[in-house]
């Protein structure tokens, strides 16, 4: 019988932490696995709150094999998350598929086994996801094309006539109806096979937050194994509960950072910068048209500004450099989307 590990990141979410953790053991009955909650050096008193809500559960018992472990680190959701996966079973050994899941989702009837049964009909199949839907069954697009330079102009110049003639390199996907091939999935319910991290490696912990599960996607679709997502396997997400991301007045540098690392580390530094310039004009293009229409704009305020000059920034530095520590009210959160 194959053997899942299931793993939640929590910072500063504990009490919805313990919630999703109630959902995921009662969808991994019947699944032969474990569970364990990453802090991720939440700093507030969570990893002694998951604990004692663990103990209080009666988790912690040898039937269930929940584990609440601290990272020590506040490194990003990738390097939270290679952390559980490092960790491992209890008793050593590795399971056979990886399933994460965010703090903030819930998986319903099913969701688990679904994912699972997928993958194990499915064997040349990397990664499975989720439908994923709000707590008012809105639906949530999760699904992606990789990026690239044309997808950048479509993006920002927010235009109907364009985004039909690049409908091929729109990143959000129409929602499926049906299990099948994508180039991406938003990591808030996934489950990886274990054989395809230990051929491509795990997350790239240079993403503090956001294009890291991109570009695990992308190298296991490089490595031959796609990403699916899998219809009948839904899960609820409350969605940027812990970045904040619905609120942002300025667009964090830990998102600028991993847009650019993405570009330079696929594609080289040439290619970024184009990518940079093709935003950049689109996004010209939709501030003049916003203004003669007198129309507010979507983006965080001096969006494009903020991105020019990181990207000069990023551009001109010392290969390798990173553009900056994430930090303030903008640091980690874990449960995105």
């Amino acid at each position: 019988m194959a053997r899942v590990l299931t793993i939640i990141l929590n910072y500063r979410t504990a009490a919805m932490t313990l919630e999703a953790a109630e959902a995921a053991l009662r969808e991994m009955e019947g699944i032969e696995g474990e569970l364990v909650i990453v802090d991720n050096d939440s700093g507030d008193g969570s990893f002694e709150t998951l604990q004692q809500g663990v103990a209080q559960k009666g988790w912690a018992e040898t039937d269930k094999k929940v584990r609440v472990l601290q990272s020590g680190r506040n490194g990003g959701f990738g390097a939270g998350m290679n952390f559980g996966i490092r960790a491992g079973m209890s008793d050593g050994t590795t399971p056979d598929f990886y399933y994460i899941l965010n703090s903030d989702a819930f998986p319903d009837d099913g969701a688990i086994r679904h994912l699972l049964d997928y993958l194990e009909r499915h064997p040349k199949v990397g990664f499975a996801g989720s439908y994923i839907h709000g707590p008012e069954q809105d639906t949530h697009v999760t699904a992606f094309r990789f990026p690239g330079v044309l997808s950048e102009l479509e993006g920002a110049i927010r235009f109907g006539p364009v985004t039909r003639m690049l409908a091929d390199h729109v990143v959000p996907l129409p929602v499926p109806d049906q299990s099948g091939a994508v180039d991406w999935l938003a990591g808030a319910s996934m489950m990886m096979r274990a054989g395809v991290l230990d051929e491509i490696g795990l997350f790239d912990e240079t993403f503090f937050l956001y294009f890291e599960e991109t570009d695990l996607c992308r190298r296991a679709a490089l490595a031959g194994w796609p990403t699916h997502y899998v219809v009948e396997s839904r899960v609820t997400h409350i969605g940027s509960v812990s970045t904040g991301m619905k609120a942002w007045d300025r667009i964090p540098e830990y998102w600028l950072n991993s847009r650019w690392h993405y570009f330079v580390k696929n594609h080289g530094r040439a290619y970024a910068a184009l990518a940079t310039l093709a935003h950049v004009a689109g996004g010209l293009f939709y501030r003049l048209r916003s203004l003669l229409q007198r129309r507010g704009l979507v983006d965080p305020p001096h969006f494009l500004r903020h991105l020019i000059a990181h990207d000069l920034k990023a551009l001109f530095a010392a290969p390798g450099a990173r553009g900056g520590k994430p930090g303030g009210k903008a640091a980690l959160r874990e449960g995105k989307s």
